[in-house]
């Protein structure tokens, strides 16, 4: 047997115990010349300036989407669940007091909603509400909603894709890097904005670098992007299945 000069081996011990060491204190999870983007993408590689981009520009392109998670609103949790293209959407928006469901094809926009959704108090006859008899008939129905009317400004932003992902892929403050992740099964960079109180945003290292996970500045949420180019069906509802109020919905 040929005997090891015990030079090499003292320096065999001492950079094993520095890879030791460097792993405690980075909590890498190998030594020597292992790449983690070895094997991805590339976009790990790059400032979080250019990720955020890459990210986006992915987004941009992709033909549809899928995005579900939850959204803090003024102390309220409302729980979304939205597939998204080019032309229009639908999904569910619901939160502790009830939901409802939003379908957009073109620039025609419905709601669907149960009848405590529609139910108000602004107005009784005889002790009871005025527009109960709405309510009851507008449950389950899908009802069209009018371009004037200020309810599809504030829920159309739901179903176009361009607007949502334009404003929940800004992250606020500085960009930086925050490491090699993964979420459900695949390999990611994350970025952050303002150190992560400016949200943070997960990026795919895997194929087209497509953002994954969203966490909304200020604890304002969580939202994971999936299906994306995945095609899905969009057609309005059957007239049977309609409420058209014309040019104002009724209060709700």
């Amino acid at each position: 047997m040929t005997a090891i000069p015990q030079g090499r081996t003292r320096r065999a011990v001492t950079a094993a115990a520095i890879c030791a060491l460097a792993v405690t204190a980075t909590g890498l999870t190998g030594c020597g010349s292992e790449d983690p983007d070895a094997g991805t993408n590339g976009v790990g590689k790059l400032s979080a300036t250019a990720i955020q981009a890459k990210a986006k520009k992915a987004a941009d392109k992709a033909p549809a989407v899928r995005l579900s998670g939850t959204v803090v609103s003024g102390g309220t949790t409302y729980t979304l669940d939205m597939r998204l293209k080019s032309d229009g959407g639908s999904g569910s928006v619901t939160s502790k007091g009830g939901g409802f469901r939003l379908l957009r094809v073109g620039e025609h926009l419905f709601l669907k909603a149960d009848a405590a959704f529609w139910a108000h108090e602004d107005g009784e006859s005889d002790g009871k509400p005025t527009d109960t008899a709405a309510a009851d008939k507008l449950e389950g129905m899908y009802v069209k909603v009018p371009t004037g009317d200020p309810a599809y400004k504030r829920f159309s932003g739901f179903t176009d894709k361009d607007v949502l992902l334009d404003g929940l892929l800004s992250l606020h403050g500085a960009l930086a890097k925050d490491g090699h992740h993964e979420q459900s099964g695949v390999r990611t960079i994350r970025i952050t904005g303002g150190k992560g109180s400016g949200g943070t945003l997960d990026v795919s290292l895997q194929g087209t670098p497509y953002p994954v996970l969203l966490g909304r500045a200020g604890n304002a949420g969580t939202l994971r992007l999936t299906d994306w180019g995945k095609d899905f069906p969009l057609a309005e509802p059957s007239k049977k299945d309609t409420v058209d109020y014309g040019q104002q919905l009724p209060s709700s």
